[in-house]
């Protein structure tokens, strides 16, 4: 079961404004592309489960995290239906992140009291999100719709609290855009998790990286 309430999670994503996004079938690769985001200062991950036994890494990543990484909230995304949202908070999934908004997914996460963030594409879907009880609306995917959309939702809404995923760069200009708009935090996956000429992780670039934006974060929200 999840280790930290849906509380403990949206103020972990307003503290640090980053939520990093990963996904790889190989187990020790995993754990050291997550040091490095934790050595970085990350302290929440999305395991974007979409390989074959997806389930498999993440259970034993997330016991691994726990032993290894304290404060590390391990959370799971790309999932599509509420049995696969339960099996992933049985194996001790902290938040839920869904491409698409699901009211199924919704029922069985607010029912053990998981945080999750539904993929929302338009106001309507964002208010009826939050009519059933969602914190964090993702935004997604988010460089198509730009900090120009998050402006116009929270000009109604000032409530309303927005990570955008998809289309993110750890750039100061790419996150000024974002956070002047008024995004609680952003999802970065492969352009913060970055390869290297021979195809593999870049663990000093990663931390590196990760660090930096978190930097550029907080002097964004301060």
């Amino acid at each position: 079961m999840a280790q930290y309430t849906r509380i403990e999670v949206v103020n972990a994503m307003k503290q640090t404004g980053l939520v990093p996004l990963f996904y790889n079938s190989d187990i020790e690769i995993s754990k050291k592309v997550i040091k490095a985001t934790y050595d970085g200062g990350a302290r929440l991950l999305e395991f974007t489960a979409r390989g074959d036994f997806a389930h498999e890494v993440f259970g034993e990543l997330n016991k691994w995290v726990l032993k290894e990484l304290p404060g590390m909230i391990m959370g799971v995304g790309s999932v599509t239906d509420a049995a696969s949202a339960s099996y992933y908070m049985s194996l001790g999934a902290n938040f839920i992140v869904t491409p698409v908004f699901r009211e199924d997914i919704a029922i069985v996460c607010n029912r053990r009291k998981v945080m999750w963030s539904p993929g929302c594409g338009s106001l309507t879907e964002i208010c009826r999100a939050e009519e059933l009880g969602c914190e964090v609306v993702k935004l997604f995917p988010g460089g198509i719709y730009g900090p120009s959309f998050v402006k116009a939702v929270k000009g109604p809404q000032p409530w309303t609290s927005i990570m955008p995923t998809g289309g993110v760069s750890p750039t100061r200009e790419n996150l000024e855009g974002w956070f002047n708009a008024g995004v609680i935090c952003v999802g970065i996956g492969s352009k913060l998790i970055s390869k290297n000429a021979d195809g593999n992780y870049d663990l000093a670039k990663i931390e590196s990286d990760t660090k930096n934006a978190l930097s550029i974060i907080k002097d964004l929200k301060s």
